[in-house]
């Protein structure tokens, strides 16, 4: 059972806007610098490593070093996942206080269309995927986890995946990700991160400058539909 007394402290320690702001920059997956994550914030670089300093102490964010330079991002996966809990729950409320629909402009747009949440797809274009690889049973998703069936092992083979090859750790293969603008699951684990990598290595998805958005390329466009049966936007 968490102890109380840690769970209020990482309650404090995401409660503060600017820690939640640069936990909220993170959740692509990159590592960013202080600067970087100072800028996406509206802090001072001083303010900034302030906060890292806490989060890094609260196992939130960890530090890769790289010559002179220094670069964070989030500890784990699990953090991500409860990060973007949270984001959903916070979205929820939002809509239960206003009584007039929220208008959202062009960048919230795009992170509703395709975005990384961590290390795999989001948005409709992830949701898209995670629902047409259950139709064809190649993946089998539910509350408690998910699975890839022997088809899938050999449809992920032909897009030029080896699941059983990759490093797992704690990691579990398959799992869904509840989309907290879709409100349906879209696909994690190993698997969806691999998906992720392979269509950012074949040119089908590229990230969009200063958000977790991201854009299908024509080629992209092509590939979803020839391979995922999968029509973006």
């Amino acid at each position: 059972m968490v102890h109380t007394t840690a769970l209020a402290e990482i309650g404090a320690l995401i409660g503060d806007a600017g820690r939640a702001n640069m936990l909220a920059a993170l959740l692509d997956g990159r590592a960013l610098t202080a600067k970087e994550l100072a800028d996406h914030a509206g802090v001072t670089p001083q303010t900034a490593s302030g906060h890292l300093a806490k989060l890094t102490a609260g196992h939130l964010v960890v530090v890769e070093k790289q010559g002179r330079h220094r670069f964070h991002r989030l500890a784990s996966a699990e953090v991500a996942r409860m990060i973007e809990t949270m984001m959903q729950m916070a979205a929820h409320g939002d809509a239960a206080r206003n009584a007039k629909p929220i208008r959202v402009g062009p960048r919230d747009q795009a992170l509703r269309a395709a975005r990384t949440c961590y290390d795999h797809l989001a948005g409709r274009l992830g949701v898209a995927l995670a629902d047409a690889m259950a139709q064809r049973d190649l993946i089998r998703l539910d509350a408690d986890g998910g699975l890839v069936t022997p088809e899938g092992r050999q449809f992920l083979s032909t897009f030029g995946l080896d699941v059983d090859a990759a490093p797992r750790g704690k990691r579990v293969l398959c799992r869904p990700c509840l989309d907290w603008s879709e409100r349906r699951p879209h696909l994690a684990g190993v698997v969806g991160a691999q998906i992720m990598q392979r269509c950012f290595n074949l040119g089908w998805i590229r990230r969009l400058e200063g958000t977790r958005a991201v854009a299908v390329t024509p080629s992209g466009q092509e590939g979803f539909r020839r391979v995922f049966d999968v029509r973006p936007g």
